[in-house]
């Protein structure tokens, strides 16, 4: 029941398909293990943003990737105090998607199944739970699973989320920066377009939608730990909150409180993300506020990170050991950075606005400026759609095992502009 590979992945989310990829790729033998049957879930992030899709042209594999159902959005637009506000704009991006495609997360991890699937060294198990790792003198040798299997790996990456079990187990410290909020998750119907990504902030009240297509995603943000208290009062008061918050909604569809699916928000970060044999990534590494949408850019830049500098060297069989540091160093500037800017909504904005007081009267100036000042909508929309830091791949290639020609001519195809819309084609 023992099996060996060049690297054993601990789920199956974007930072863990994303590395299983490129590694493949690259010429490793790669394993990656998902618990559930499935990749479906409700609720899960589903924003892949510019520089993801910069990726996926560098790969050949934005085309491809477009072609599956998706909903774009190029700008932010916010409710304060009974009027819409425009503070982000991301259709002037210089990248060739510039706006965030909102698709469902299982649609885009079965994408990044199918196109890891065409190299011959990828493999991906469902159901197939880590219980452990293996650890020899110090070192990580790979993982143990149910029913005593273990398999055996020069370098295991865990990319299995903020309940990793890095951190269930305290294999790596963690440092915590608090979260004020938490949010109660569900959809309701809609009857048009908007193409925006809405906000409603009003004291005590704050709503997010998010144009799925047909059906509005949203986000009622709740003070933190309160979510059985403001359930327990019902569903009308919920129903009147959303209302009050978003008056032109149809909340025909929000009959229960079965309806509402809790999001506990964390924000933390590993104090080290890796040791002899064992990398962290993504979640696993830092886990996220959803404000802004960007835990999922931030694991695929992790991913990207790691495969840059650890994929030849260990397709080679080279020890990638002294290597693992320089992931963290590479990526922990970032994390930061947007850790920072995230902290400081929720404890100067959101946590502020959480708390009883006067009615909003106006918006703060921040906000009237950028909705005044149409350039200045870029530097927001900049930050959302690129962050800070974003990688480019530069790990190496192998052949896939198949890839039919249309799709081989796809990979290397490039639009007649620089900017994917409407009008452009991309060869089939």
């Amino acid at each position: 029941m023992n099996a060996s590979t060049d690297l054993v992945i601990v789920g199956g989310g974007p930072a863990g398909m994303m590395a299983g990829l490129l590694f493949a790729r690259a010429g490793c033998s790669v394993k990656v293990l998902e618990k559930h049957a499935d990749f479906f879930r409700d609720f899960r992030g589903d924003t892949v943003h510019p520089s993801t899709m910069e990726i996926l042209d560098q790969l050949g594999m934005l085309g491809r990737f477009l072609e599956r159902p998706h909903n774009r959005v190029d700008r932010v637009e916010l409710r304060i105090a009974g009027r819409d506000w425009t503070v982000g704009d991301l259709s002037h991006l210089d990248t060739p998607a510039p706006f965030v495609a909102f698709m469902p997360q299982w649609d885009f991890l079965d994408f990044l199944r199918g196109e890891a699937s065409k190299f011959p060294g990828f493999q991906l198990e469902m159901e197939a739970p880590v219980e452990g790792f293996l650890e020899d003198a110090g070192r990580i040798r790979g993982v143990r699973l149910q029913g005593d299997r273990e398999l055996r790996a020069a370098l295991t990456i865990a990319a299995d989320g903020r309940d990793s079990i890095v951190r269930r187990t305290g294999m790596l410290g963690v440092e915590t920066l608090g979260a004020p909020m938490d949010i109660l998750w569900f959809r309701i119907g809609k009857s048009e377009q908007s193409g925006a990504l809405r906000g409603s902030f009003e004291r005590g009240r704050l709503l997010v939608l998010i144009d799925r297509g047909d059906y509005l995603q949203c986000a009622l943000v709740i003070p933190k730990g309160k979510a059985e208290e403001v359930k327990a009062r019902g569903i009308d008061y919920i129903r009147e909150m959303v209302a009050a918050a978003a008056p032109d909604l149809d909340l025909a569809e929000l009959d229960e409180t079965e309806d509402l699916k809790l999001l506990s928000v964390a924000l933390d970060r590993l104090t080290s993300w890796c040791r002899p044999g064992l990398l962290a990534i993504g979640d696993a590494a830092h886990a996220m506020s959803p404000i802004g949408g960007i835990g999922i850019n931030l694991a695929i830049q992790d991913a990207v990170a790691a495969a840059n500098a650890l994929a030849g060297p260990l397709a080679r069989g080279e020890t990638v050991n002294p290597l693992l540091a320089r992931v963290q160093k590479r990526r922990l500037f970032p994390t930061r950075v947007i850790q920072q800017a995230q902290k400081l909504a929720q404890d100067n904005v959101i946590g502020r606005l959480l708390q009883p007081g006067e009615p909003l009267r106006n918006a703060p100036l921040p906000i009237r400026l950028l909705d005044r000042f149409p350039l200045l909508r870029r530097i927001p929309g900049r930050f959302i759609g690129l962050g800070v830091r974003r990688e480019r791949v530069t790990s190496p290639a192998a052949k896939p095992s198949r890839r039919p020609a249309c799709e081989a001519r796809a990979g290397r195809a490039r639009p007649s502009t620089n900017r994917l819309r409407g009008a452009v084609a991309w060869p089939k």
